[in-house]
Parts: C-alpha cells; sequence; structure tokens
C-alpha cells in the first residue's frame, strides 16, 4: 500500500474548478482517488482543517484577541471569518460515505494547534470515528506564518526569533500527543525565509518531544510546490527523526483533487535517503507499518 496521508477537499481561495466551501458534489472524493491511483497512491487520508469548522469556534475561541499587534488581529479575524463555514460533521459524513462505498479512502483531521485548548478540543473530536489525526501549527499568536504576506512581520520581528518562536510552539504540539502525527514539521520556512546558520538546537527539542510522545511525523511533497521549493521536514530535521526512532507517514497535502498523491516518488525518495524503510498507515487511531516501495519515475 502506498498512502497519501493529507489531502483536503477545498483549496483556501475560489478556484476554477473546485466546489464552494462545504459543497461536495458527487464523485468529487472519487476524482481524488482517481488521480492519486494514477500516480501510485492506493490509499488516502483527508484530514480537513478543524479551525475551518464551525464547530470549533467554541474549543478554540478567538485567540487573535490576545495578540498584542491590533494588525495581526484583525487580519487573523477577517481570515477565520471567511474561512470557518464548514461543518464538521458533514464533512465526516463525505468521507465516511465514500469508505462505505468501498473507496480506499481514511478519515482524518488536521488539528491546527492552539495552546490551552488541547483538553477541550480532543472532547470535541472524541465522539467521531477518525482513523488519525495530523497537528500543525500555522499561526503565531494572530500571525499567520505560511502566508505571503507574512515577509513584512519576518523582518518586524527577526527570522531567527520568528524560526524560535514556531518550533516552541510545533514542540508543545508533539509533546501534547494529541495527535497521530505532525504535519509538515518545518512549515515555517513556507515562503522561503529562513535564518542563517544552522537550526540543530530547534530541531531537538522537536525531535525528543516526538518520540518521547510516539508519534510519527509525515514526510510531504507540499514544499516543492512552495517559494521554499523544498520536502517537509528538511532533510537534517528529517534524518534526525529517523535517528530517534520517530516513523513517518506520506502526504501530498493536496487541496484539489488534481494534487492528489503528487510528487509521492520524491517523498519517497527522501524518506529513503534519511533512512527509512517504512511508512504508516491508521485505522481508527492504530497504527500499521508497511515497507516503503522503491521510487520509480518523477512521481508528479
Amino acid at each position: 500500500i502506498m498512502s497519501d496521508y493529507h489531502l483536503h477537499l477545498h483549496p483556501h481561495f475560489p478556484t476554477p474548478g473546485a466546489p464552494p466551501m462545504g459543497v461536495y458534489p458527487p464523485g468529487y472524493i472519487d476524482r481524488y482517488v482517481e488521480m492519486a491511483l494514477s500516480r501510485g497512491v492506493t490509499e488516502l487520508g483527508f484530514t480537513e482543517h478543524l479551525y475551518r469548522c464551525v464547530e470549533s469556534a467554541p474549543v478554540l475561541g478567538t485567540w487573535w484577541e490576545h495578540d498584542p499587534d491590533p494588525r495581526l488581529s484583525a487580519e487573523m479575524e477577517r481570515y477565520v471569518t471567511l474561512e470557518r463555514n464548514l461543518s464538521l460533521d458533514a464533512y465526516v459524513d463525505v468521507v465516511l460515505d465514500a469508505k462505505q462505498r468501498g473507496l480506499p479512502v481514511k478519515l482524518g483531521l488536521e488539528v491546527d494547534f492552539e495552546p490551552g485548548t488541547v483538553d477541550s478540543v480532543l472532547d470535541l473530536l472524541a465522539g467521531y470515528p477518525f482513523d488519525f489525526l495530523i497537528g500543525s501549527v500555522h499561526w503565531i499568536g494572530a500571525w499567520s506564518i505560511d502566508r505571503p504576506s507574512a515577509a513584512p512581520e519576518f523582518a518586524r520581528r527577526g527570522v531567527r526569533r520568528a524560526y524560535e518562536q514556531y518550533f516552541e510552539l510545533e514542540t508543545e504540539l508533539a509533546a501534547s500527543g494529541m495527535v497521530d502525527v505532525l504535519a509538515h514539521a518545518d512549515v515555517v520556512k513556507k515562503i522561503g525565509i529562513r535564518p542563517e546558520g544552522p537550526l540543530d538546537d530547534l530541531y531537538a527539542p522537536l525531535v525528543t518531544a516526538t518520540a518521547t510522545a510516539g508519534i510519527a511525523v509525515e514526510v510531504s511533497s507540499a514544499g516543492l510546490r512552495k517559494p521554499v521549493a523544498e520536502i517537509y521536514p528538511a532533510p537534517r530535521l528529517l534524518r534526525s527523526f529517523n535517528t530517534a526512532g520517530v516513523p513517518i507517514t506520506l502526504a501530498s497535502d493536496a487541496h484539489l483533487a488534481d494534487e492528489a498523491g503528487w510528487g509521492h516518488t520524491a517523498v519517497v525518495r527522501a524518506a529513503r535517503a534519511a533512512g527509512y524503510t517504512h511508512h504508516l498507515r491508521f485505522s481508527y487511531r492504530k497504527r500499521y507499518e508497511m515497507p516503503l516501495p522503491h521510487p520509480a519515475g518523477d512521481g508528479a
């Protein structure tokens, strides 16, 4: 089995060919499956963002209000207001329907981490039959670190300090043990801004926390489609995860059917270069180890 355990059914912005937010046309998931199969990927794990679901509002709260920068707070409030219009129940039903029709899909969720919300988030999700949960850090306070508009804030607070703040949150997420997999563990590099010098002092606490919590990290092709033009996580960080015994999943972070399974060959090559020989699949929060295939072709 070759898997892609990070896919979304909606892009973040209106896109030709994509349905409106919250709309799931008949056969839409089937298109993801067909594209993935054409790329040699035989199992798909869907992972919609928690923060996009209206049910998340009471548990995630209005975290942006606590940021001291009113400009960032206002931007985040506008963004979340625009994005938060999905029904978690409807999303779950759509994926479960695909499962019942025999499609090779798994029900997952991307849990967008906000400190202080772990218990309430887990209470919310406890009643759903998820196969796996992935966790991510997309914002530091009210600052969205991975959007193109993030560049001025990197300059304002300092690139190194921004990375320190990001990895502190990522490490806190890992240590919480609330998810099964860390998604794009160094997504702070997404728009191509990086500090000078090695990052081992930032990597080490994250690797230790991940290994101690007994969770996995995804190897994602998504960075190859972004300005950073590099797989998540960076080769040095991925090797450190392997040395610490942290297992992996494989991912594309697709937001459109055409992206399903994208770059899987590059992902497998990166995993093997870091020393991995196996990857994980999940069923009802239980994990199973599978051998990595030997890559062939370009996988795009």
